[in-house]
Parts: C-alpha cells; sequence; structure tokens
C-alpha cells in the first residue's frame, strides 16, 4: 500500500523511517495494541487480544494487563482488573487472547492498561490500549446481544473483504487465519473471504521490500492455514482469496477481489515498491481468463488523493471491465466498503445503472479489513502523525447470500442457477462448493445489521416477489423505512432509463414487516431498509422470471 495521504493505511509501523535520521513516529519498540471484535453473538465467549508486531526486532515480555470494562448504562463505576500474563512476545506476528470472561448483553467501554518489558534493555513500559506515539488512546467498544443478529433460514453471511497478516508491509498487517476465524464466531459469520494483495505474495516476509524468488510459497502457506482452520468443527468456514491489482480499460490500477482463488492471479501495478514503475501487470480481461473463481469489482469508487492517481497509476472501474456478455464476467460490485461515504454513493448509483443495462450484478458488501476488529489505526501523515476510526471493522458490513439447492456446474453463469426453493437449510458443514454456488445465484443482501430479502411468489396467478424486512431491538426497534425500487419494461422491450420508487414504507414500520409486490410490467424489483438506529440493508435485484 502506498504512504500517500487518504490511503487506508493500518496499523503504522512506529520504527520504520526510510533510513531517514529522523521520524515523530520512530521507537526501539514492537507494536503493540489491544484489539476485539466489536461484536459479541449468543454462545460466543468475550475475548480480546493483544497484537504485537516485529517482537522479533524487539522482543519483549508483556508482564500484566488493566482491564476497565465500563457498560454504557452502568451508574456507577466499577473497579478496574489486573491479570498476570508474563508473556513473552519474540515472532513478527503474535496475537495472545485475555478472556473477559462472561458479560451480560449491553454495549461496553473497555480501557486496557498494558505494562511490558524489554528484553533487550530491562526497560518497563505502561501505555493505554496501544504504544502508538502521538495518537490518542481510545477505548474499545463492544456489544454483547441478548439475540443472534437477524438472518433467514438458508442465507449464509460474509466478509467479503479482509487482510491476513500475509497483506504486510512498513505500514499495515492482518490477523492470522486462526483469529479471524474466532472473530468471525464472536460476530456472528458463516464464512470469510481472505483477499490477500496478490503483490505481497510476491515480496519476503522478512523484507517487504524484496522481491522473493516466486509467489507460490506464501500463497500456499496461506492456503495451508486455512486448510488447518477448516478442520475445526462447528467454526466459520475460511476461504483463501485474493485481492488483484489490475488494469482497467484505461490502463489504470483497480482492485479486484477473488473468491476462493484457483490459482495465484499476478497483480503489482501498485505495489508502491517500484517507485514510478507502476503499469498494470495484467489488465482485468486475462486476469479472468486465468481463472474460474467469482471476481468481484472492489471499492470501485473509493476517494483517492490526485498524487495517488498519478504515482500510483489507480483509477476507477468502468462499465467495460465488467466483461459482461463474456464467459467469465465480473459477478458483483462490492460498493460498500465499511462505511456509507461518497464512495458508497457513487458505487452504488454505478450499480444500479448496470441494472439498468441489464447487467443483474450482485451487490457486495466488505470491509478491507486489515486485522482491524474494533477500528482502524492509520497514517494520516507519513513519519510524522496517526490518527484512529472505525471506518474498516471486520465483520461490520456483511455479505449475506442464499444458499443453492446443490452446487452450480457453471459457476460463471449467474442466470442458469437461480435457487428455486425457499429455505434449502444445509446440514453439512459449510464448504467452498456451497459459498460458489450461492455467489451462481441471484439473492443475496448486504447489511450492518437488519435482514432484508426477497422470494419470488405467485399471487393471484400474478408473478409477484415477496420482501422481508427484520430487526432487533439491537438492530433497531422498528423500520425508518423500507423502499421497493424497480425498473419498467418499456413497449420497444427496453429499459426505462431511471428506477422508480414503486413502493414506500415511510413511516415507522414494525420490526417484523413483509410487502408483496407485484411484478407487473417491472423487469426488475429490489429494497433498501433503514432502521431507528440508523442500520441500513440493500438486497440484489429480483429478477421478472420472463427475462430470465
Amino acid at each position: 500500500m502506498s504512504l500517500i495521504p487518504g490511503e487506508p493505511l493500518q496499523y503504522a509501523e512506529t520504527h520504520f523511517k526510510f533510513k531517514l535520521p529522523w521520524s515523530l513516529l520512530y521507537r526501539p519498540w514492537p507494536e503493540i495494541l489491544v484489539d476485539a471484535p466489536f461484536l459479541f453473538v449468543p454462545g460466543s465467549r468475550p475475548t480480546l487480544w493483544i497484537v504485537v508486531r516485529d517482537a522479533h526486532r524487539f522482543p519483549v515480555v508483556i508482564e500484566n494487563i488493566e482491564i476497565d470494562c465500563q457498560p454504557a448504562t452502568a451508574q456507577d463505576e466499577s473497579a478496574p482488573r489486573q491479570q498476570n500474563l508474563q508473556i513473552e512476545a519474540n515472532q513478527q506476528f503474535g496475537f495472545y487472547p485475555v478472556d473477559l470472561g462472561d458479560l451480560a448483553p449491553g454495549t461496553y467501554s473497555i480501557h486496557c492498561k498494558v505494562t511490558v518489558r524489554s528484553k533487550q534493555n530491562g526497560k518497563v513500559k505502561k501505555f493505554s490500549r496501544w504504544n502508538h506515539p502521538l495518537l490518542k488512546p481510545a477505548p474499545l467498544k463492544i456489544q454483547v446481544l441478548a439475540q443472534d443478529l437477524p438472518k433467514p433460514e438458508g442465507y449464509i453471511a460474509g466478509e467479503m473483504h479482509c487482510h491476513t497478516h500475509y497483506s504486510a508491509d512498513h505500514v499495515e498487517h492482518g490477523a492470522t487465519p486462526a483469529v479471524f476465524q474466532q472473530a468471525a464466531k464472536a460476530v456472528g459469520l458463516d464464512f470469510v473471504s481472505l483477499t490477500d494483495h496478490a503483490y505481497d505474495f510476491a515480496f519476503l516476509t522478512e523484507d517487504y521490500t524484496q522481491a522473493a524468488p516466486s509467489p507460490m510459497p506464501r500463497f500456499e502457506a496461506l492456503q495451508k492455514e486455512v486448510d488447518l482452520c477448516n478442520r475445526a468443527e462447528d467454526k466459520p468456514l475460511m476461504i483463501a482469496g485474493e485481492e488483484v491489482s489490475a488494469g482497467n480499460s484505461k490502463g489504470e490500477n483497480v482492485h479486484m477481489t477473488v473468491l476462493g482463488s484457483d490459482c495465484y492471479l499476478p497483480g503489482l501495478g501498485d505495489c508502491g515498491r517500484n517507485w514510478l514503475q507502476n503499469r498494470p501487470t495484467l489488465k482485468i480481461p486475462d486476469l479472468l481468463k486465468m481463472t474460474g473463481s467469482h471476481c468481484f469489482a472492489a471499492h470501485p469508487y473509493q476517494e483517492m488523493s490526485g498524487l495517488e492517481k498519478f504515482i500510483f497509476r489507480r483509477g476507477f472501474w468502468h462499465s467495460v471491465d465488467l466483461q459482461t456478455g463474456s464467459t467469465h464476467p465480473i459477478r458483483g460490485i462490492q460498493f460498500w466498503n465499511g462505511i456509507r461515504d461518497e464512495g458508497f454513493k457513487l458505487g452504488r448509483e454505478w450499480w444500479i445503472q448496470e441494472l439498468g443495462k441489464e447487467n443483474y450484478l450482485l451487490p457486495i458488501g466488505g470491509n478491507d479489513a486489515h486485522g482491524d476488529m474494533n477500528d482502524t489505526t492509520a497514517v494520516r501523515l507519513p513519519l510524522i502523525e496517526l490518527k484512529n476510526n472505525r471506518h474498516h471493522v471486520f465483520g461490520y458490513v456483511r455479505t449475506v447470500v442464499r444458499l443453492a439447492q446443490k452446487p452450480c456446474e457453471n459457476p460463471t453463469s449467474a442466470e442458469e442457477n437461480i435457487p428455486q426453493a425457499d429455505g434449502c437449510h444445509k446440514e453439512q458443514p459449510l464448504t467452498l462448493d456451497d459459498v460458489n454456488a450461492a455467489f451462481c445465484g441471484d439473492n443475496c443482501y448486504i447489511t450492518d445489521g437488519p435482514a432484508l430479502w426477497w422470494e419470488r411468489v405467485t399471487d393471484r396467478g400474478e408473478s409477484a416477489v415477496t420482501f422481508h424486512a427484520r430487526s432487533t431491538p439491537e438492530t433497531g426497534e422498528a423500520f425508518r423505512y423500507v423502499r421497493i425500487y424497480g425498473r419498467r419494461r418499456l413497449l420497444n422491450g427496453k429499459l426505462a432509463p431511471k428506477e422508480e420508487l414503486h413502493l414506500a414504507s415511510q413511516v415507522a414500520a414494525r420490526p417484523a414487516t413483509v410487502i408483496t409486490v407485484p411484478f407487473e410490467d417491472f423487469a426488475y424489483l429490489r429494497a433498501e431498509c433503514l432502521t431507528s438506529c440508523y442500520k441500513y440493508a440493500l438486497t440484489s435485484a429480483a429478477i421478472h422470471k420472463k427475462n430470465i
């Protein structure tokens, strides 16, 4: 990743200074921070992790941690408790769990103080939450749920964009697949698509600036870690994917995520290690011909600086880049990237435009989390200043997709593999084939809380769509709105130039809302909703069967 302001750079390395004699951030200590999933569903054990990076260079002993866990509704402050740890940290990446004990349902602020001792000089330091210099400590914010997040039977929820410790360079790193698997269970996910940078596989773990003889050893090492995770029973499915820097139709670098990569796809165009030599390695059509895996346009309209565009040749996705009509088109657009910002707004508009061309791509939500489970620590000004926000948190935005009755034979053809039955609940452990088959279908929704889904029905002999909206007290007592949009097919066979609001519930709707809408002359229908606490969901397009 680049060091250009505006790029979301996670886990800043505080002892990297470009061989310069100075840096306000430099400290001869490993980076240490305390992290925890933002959410704990019923049945999951509240746990936090002490994350230590580069302790192989600066070994330390984590002597103890003081935890002050304050419920949001508490009238009186509780006394902090201290745990003696005596953890010897000497690895390049270390994730050390700390049990939080039994917590009643509710929202908590957790203040942590960690005491560490250097094994090199014996010095002892005590810090709150992290040891990042010049960055004000922020408490962990967690929510313990009284009931599971709403999700219809026969659907699976997943994180579609996140990075493990294989996406590591001087300013960022992720979590191990095993840690992500535990975090996924805590936040209620069924699967996780690990999308590490293609260019990071091509460089050495020991020295991020040195090209590896081959990317395959690290690519295969991730797959082996994932396979080991998936041997565990009753755990979310981990999927080894990839985020590839690909060339768009204008010769610029854009990012494409791959679900369950069946081969390594090269993409070093904007890796930031080749100075101004940042032309794309391969163009999107060439990459799609190399794989049979589902591929998605990642954060197609993410904001970036002019300098970043110039130096790293980064650009935006365009309609031609989707390769609609080819034997292996892009399957969906990940326009929700952790936050509903300008990039979300522009990406949603582009997705709707493509629906108007009868390009029925799936809406995809992800978070681009680099191990960030509670908040994001980032570079504001290289070598000088850091920042912290909650924009890219693991599992916060999830993609919920309907399972197919049976695996699709052709994962590149969406229209021939529409699931025909409701429910389709699987008793067997979830597999990658199941996930691939689900993404062959056209039925999914993206959400940061409520459930919103549709089913095709026959109403009085006419084809219709029933939309279901579900919320809980913890995701919203009611809906501020449930809106249904559609686009009509004109007499000449073409689609109307704009969508229209076909039916809307603008007033406070009940937390369990069902609305059936006749297709009539609409080519497709879709829905969006917003709860009373501003949680949001959006469905894929339900296509009129006569158009399939």
